[in-house]
């Protein structure tokens, strides 16, 4: 009666489940009985150390990511030497002087006429020129400032092509005459449903891209735009980056934010030109067969961020969707 459990007697006094372990004065564990070295640290200590081997290997692997990175810039610095070279060539081979100019001769006054043949009557290009002129304005007010307030959220990555961000009226003209044509919206719906009249483009570190593209969304859903679309093209063979369409929530107006590297924006200006040319449909097969060629090749030299390309569309397309 009163006798201690039969393993009482065996077991360490510190390890004892019914008694704290016993420290030393500084808080760590006196040297174990076996003669093993005993830890001098505080767990303060301990904690700080371990911080600080974490911060070393981090720093590390940032090094090894931004050699990385620079590896790569060096080597598409190379490739789009070659790449503007070809350029050259195409443009020796179909010079855009031999082009036959559009006959805007018997338009009417106020009219307008595209290089691609598209036309707008005078009442119906006056409502386009008003309703752009409304977009300039909202443009200016209220989305480019919310647009500056995400920017500064980040430093690590920033707005780049600002200046350009309203598109091209001729091509917002271009756009609108489709829309007319296909669905028989007015002009002042059709500019309305162009997604991209206001476009905008974060640039992002290759290593950064990923989690930056995630941030920037929650980024514009807390300024309050809707999020309505997003294109993941990192795995396409003509354009590389991301598109995302989004909503004023006061207005309706759509707007688009691109995602981009370095490289993938860099690539995008160079290809632009052939882009436009197909999409003209000026080009005969063999032009156009020429110019996707290029754009492919350009795109091929793209650095794919780690991540990039599991990033889903949304809404998510489904698995027959080109």
């Amino acid at each position: 009666m009163g006798a201690d459990r039969p393993d009482d007697a065996e077991m360490p006094p510190d390890e004892h489940p019914d008694r704290p372990p016993h420290r030393n004065e500084n808080g760590s564990r006196p040297a174990a009985s076996g003669g093993g070295e005993a830890e001098t640290r505080s767990r303060e200590e301990c904690y700080v150390d371990l911080c600080i081997l974490a911060a070393r290997e981090e720093s590390v692997a940032a090094r090894q990511a931004s050699a990385e990175e620079q590896a790569a810039a060096e080597k598409w610095d190379e490739q789009k030497g070659e790449s503007h070279r070809m350029w050259g060539e195409y443009q020796r081979k179909w010079p855009p002087a031999d082009r036959p100019p559009i006959d805007r001769s018997k338009d009417p006054p106020g009219s307008w006429r595209s290089d691609g043949n598209k036309f707008l009557d005078r009442a119906d290009n006056c409502q386009v020129d008003a309703a752009c002129d409304r977009v300039g304005a909202l443009e200016r007010d209220k989305i480019s400032p919310a647009m500056r307030a995400v920017e500064s959220q980040d430093p690590d990555r920033h707005l780049i092509g600002f200046d350009r961000r309203l598109k091209d009226r001729d091509r917002i003209k271009e756009k609108v005459c489709d829309k007319i044509e296909e669905f028989g919206f007015s002009p002042e719906k059709a500019v309305s449903s162009v997604s991209d009249t206001i476009r905008y483009t974060f640039e992002y570190r290759e290593g950064r891209y990923t989690q930056g593209v995630w941030a920037d969304i929650g980024h514009l859903k807390d300024q309050g735009f809707e999020f309505d679309k997003l294109k993941n093209y990192w795995s396409d063979g003509q354009y590389r980056g991301i598109n995302s369409q989004w909503i004023h929530p006061d207005t309706g107006q759509r707007f688009e934010v691109q995602f981009h590297t370095r490289i993938s924006f860099e690539a995008k200006q160079l290809t632009h030109k052939a882009y436009e040319r197909i999409r003209t449909g000026q080009a005969d097969e063999f032009e156009k067969l020429v110019l996707k060629a290029f754009q492919q090749k350009v795109s091929a030299e793209i650095p794919v961020p780690p991540g990039a390309a599991d990033i889903p569309d949304y809404p998510e397309r489904g698995a027959d969707a080109r």
